[in-house]
């Protein structure tokens, strides 16, 4: 099976591998995220990149975990891969040289986590309007804050 091959390919690259509902997660160093990757997309065909987003533990420290989705459809399987990183800095580099669309997918999980993509020179807001402050899908950002009023742009 193709997850046996790239758990082996890759022993020494991750820290931990199991399996999620018929899925392969690995959680490995930001350090090896990019080679990690490029070998996902060169070896094994995992062409296409779904998805990536955060999940805030602020109990924990590193408080943030980055999870990045993958799909290859020539073994019609998808992959999880998951980093850490601390508050104090929230920075992993960016996928936008291997995967175009990680350019929009970043400046999301940015926008709503604040993870800055080393590398991402667009980092805009995508879905807040510019000079919205903080970021809203981390657990202590607080409910009712009064965000402010900025002028209609025509």
């Amino acid at each position: 099976m193709i997850y046996e091959t790239i758990k082996a390919s890759l022993a020494g690259s991750y820290e931990r591998a199991w399996d999620s509902f018929g899925m392969l997660v690995l959680e490995l160093p930001v350090a090896n995220i990019m080679p990690v990757v490029e070998r996902l997309r060169t070896e094994f065909g995992f062409s296409l990149f779904l998805d990536v987003t955060a999940v805030d533990h602020p109990e924990r420290e590193p408080r943030f975990d980055v999870v990045y989705h993958f799909l290859s459809p020539t073994h019609h399987k998808r992959i999880r891969l998951k980093v850490q990183v601390a508050l104090a800095q929230p920075t992993v580099p960016t996928l936008t040289a291997i995967y175009g669309a990680a350019r929009f997918m970043e400046r999301e999980t940015h926008e709503m986590y604040g993870i800055e993509f080393a590398g991402n020179d667009d980092l805009r807001p995508i879905l807040l309007y510019e000079g919205f402050v903080g970021h809203p899908l981390r657990k202590d950002y607080p409910i009712d804050q009064e965000q402010p009023i900025v002028p209609y742009r025509r």
